[in-house]
């Protein structure tokens, strides 16, 4: 990277209003670290106890979801790609009377389309439904091979009270890159 493009890419981010960025494995200890910048960010920007609850909950959610659910196929990629294939991107940025967290990681292309059913379905809920739905998930889901019940894609909503944003952008024939926005006000 040429020098030049650490500032613009500094300037970027400041136009964007960037708290935190972060592009690589995400472990359990960066969750930690994670949690405790933003703690300290948000006492800094002096937000409110209920703004900081709504953005931790959905932070945790969202990075646990990066933790747990980066969907990579090691046989079909050479050791490089898989590296990068198990690595993820999140940044939190404050826009105006909001919080955008913005996660990218890859999944298998097999799973995509029941992601994207799972997200429309969690998309043309209300809060009622929301709530409803993830009690149904709860008491009714059995656990997934990664030890989960499928339940975070449904709390971020909840806890934004937003829709989800997101796309899925085809990377080659066994991964897709999997582009997450949450709003929270």
């Amino acid at each position: 990277m040429e020098l030049g493009n650490i500032y613009r890419l500094y300037k970027t981010m400041e136009e964007e209003n960037i708290l935190l960025s972060f592009k690589g494995v995400v472990t359990s200890d960066l969750l930690t670290s994670v949690l405790q910048i933003m703690e300290t960010k948000m006492d800094y920007l002096e937000e409110s106890p209920k703004t900081k609850k709504k953005v931790f909950n959905v932070l945790v959610e969202c990075l646990q979801n990066l933790y747990h659910h980066i969907d990579v196929n090691e046989e079909s990629s050479p050791q490089r790609e898989f590296i990068e294939a198990k690595s993820a991107l999140f940044l939190i940025a404050k826009e105006d009377d909001h919080f955008m967290i913005r996660t990218g990681n890859y999944v298998d292309k097999e799973n995509a389309k029941d992601l994207t059913e799972k997200l429309e379905k969690i998309n043309s809920m209300d809060k009622v439904e929301l709530k409803q739905y993830y009690q149904e998930v709860l008491n009714n889901g059995s656990l997934s091979d990664k030890g989960t019940a499928g339940l975070g894609m449904i709390d971020i909503a909840r806890k934004s009270g937003n829709k989800l944003e997101y796309q899925l952008l085809d990377v080659n024939d066994f991964a897709s890159f999997f582009c997450l926005n949450v709003k929270i006000n």
